[in-house]
């Protein structure tokens, strides 16, 4: 059995994407799968749930800490900022930075957390979140003095699990559809009013553009790679991807009809043919189909848009997804930790873990360092006095954020053990369906077990 999520390799520029902090719905590329580290069983399961006791310090009194991350260039450049100046204020507490991009940080931290030698602080993602919590690796937050009084509710919560909070949100962000105007325009199409729009607005709008533009370029992205385009559609129809007490909260017959509904826009060349699709899988953030011009639409997280956009050399407007009744209120989008600052239950040196994180997370010298590379600033005091430093696009991702405050659905149960298996099983499925090798109703009802299989082990 898995003890510790261990992804396989991904695309190179999803790996490493700056302002990716997420995965993004519609497009992504990081195939997941559970991997064994059987030589360290017993070490991993002899992880306790609390932090190390008394540390010997250096010679000079000094405390190191170990940081591990993962992302691109620019995200190592502003987190390099914020570490100088959390050194700055705490001469005594040195932290040593460890990162690289995705495709590898999730095997080197599942070895390391079974060797017993995990980072004391580590940026953790939702999806993992649980898996490690619930064998005793991440340190319960709650017990230490970090101040959590100005987070977003449903972000904070999302870091709460079985053994506390073993995670703060680093940034917050939505799920969006992001749209080319330049598209459009070339088309002769109106943008939506996405206040109003529904899933067959969406879909005509999109087979519309297809048709009224050149060869190759299409209405939308498909979705179907991933959780949270499905997470959106399960809600607006009153179910859920996971329940609270770690289960589907949905049946084959749901998953099933999105898929059909996403087999309706192949047919109506709304979206990329199955090939396509399976291609733009391995395109490069910058050779997307939204930022070259082939796509008029495409399904991202919000914090992705300024990287795309600076690619697109164009502005992008950023979009709610369609409801069923054409009505914002019925989206059903909430506010997702882009990543959480997590601790292991193995640092020597709990209380300036905490002091760090709580840097992090309060500071607005951290917030200055930090910006919106890990989405918008789930603090609010920070985001307001950091606002003026901001990109354009970021204002526009911090906007759209405030934008949709009072239309917010329930804040989704979190993704319960296994769940890093999922996405893999999603796009596999959807090839399925798109090549016409799985009915909708088949692919539901294969999907549903294996989902069933990778959460119950």
């Amino acid at each position: 059995m898995p003890l510790f999520p261990r992804p396989a390799a991904a695309a190179k520029q999803r790996a490493g994407a700056p302002t990716s902090g997420a995965p993004r719905p519609g497009r992504h590329g990081r195939t997941r799968k559970a991997g064994a580290v059987a030589a360290a069983v017993a070490a991993v399961m002899a992880l306790s749930a609390c932090g190390g006791g008394a540390a010997p310090q250096n010679a000079d009194g000094t405390v190191e800490l170990r940081f591990s991350w993962w992302g691109g260039d620019k995200r190592a450049q502003l987190t390099q900022e914020a570490i100088k100046q959390f050194e700055a204020e705490n001469p005594k507490i040195k932290i040593k930075p460890e990162f690289g991009d995705w495709s590898g940080y999730w095997d080197k931290l599942a070895t390391q957390v079974a060797a017993n030698d995990a980072p004391d602080i580590i940026q953790m993602d939702e999806k993992y979140i649980t898996e490690y919590s619930s064998r005793g690796a991440l340190l319960d937050l709650s017990k230490y003095d970090i101040d959590t009084s100005k987070l977003d509710e449903a972000a904070l919560n999302a870091g709460k699990g079985e053994k506390g909070l073993t995670g703060i949100a680093a940034g917050i962000n939505a799920a969006t559809i992001l749209a080319n105007p330049k598209v459009f325009e070339a088309a002769g199409v109106p943008l939506p009013n996405d206040s109003k729009w529904t899933w067959e607005d969406f879909g005509r709008i999109a087979a519309e553009i297809t048709a009224k533009s050149p060869k190759g370029t299409y209405g939308a992205a498909a979705y179907g790679t991933d959780e949270a385009s499905l997470g959106v559609w399960l809600r607006q129809n009153g179910k859920s991807l996971y329940t609270s007490d770690g289960k589907l909260g949905f049946e084959p017959g749901d998953i099933a009809e999105w898929w059909a509904f996403l087999k309706k826009l192949s047919q109506d060349k709304a979206v990329p043919s199955a090939s396509e699709v399976v291609e733009a899988e391995a395109a490069p953030l910058d050779q997307s189909g939204l930022a070259t011009g082939k796509n008029g639409m495409a399904f991202w997280w919000s914090n992705q848009a300024p990287a795309l956009e600076k690619a697109s050399g164009g502005d992008l407007k950023i979009l709610r997804f369609p409801t069923k009744t054409g009505s914002a209120a019925d989206a059903e989008l909430w506010y997702k930790a882009s990543q959480f600052w997590s601790a292991s239950s193995r640092t020597k040196h709990p209380q300036e873990t905490a002091k760090f994180i709580n840097f992090l997370t309060n500071n607005v010298k951290a917030g200055e360092a930090l910006l919106a590379d890990r989405g918008v600033y789930p603090n609010s005091d920070v985001r307001a006095a950091i606002q003026s430093k901001l990109t354009p696009a970021d204002v526009k991702v911090v906007n759209f954020i405030d934008q949709i405050k009072n239309e917010l659905g329930e804040a989704p149960a979190p993704p319960p053990k296994g769940a890093g298996a999922i996405q893999e099983i999603i796009k596999r499925y959807t090839s399925e369906v798109l090549f016409e090798r799985l009915s909708p109703e088949d692919a539901g009802k294969k999907a549903t077990d294996e989902m069933k299989s990778a959460i119950s082990k």
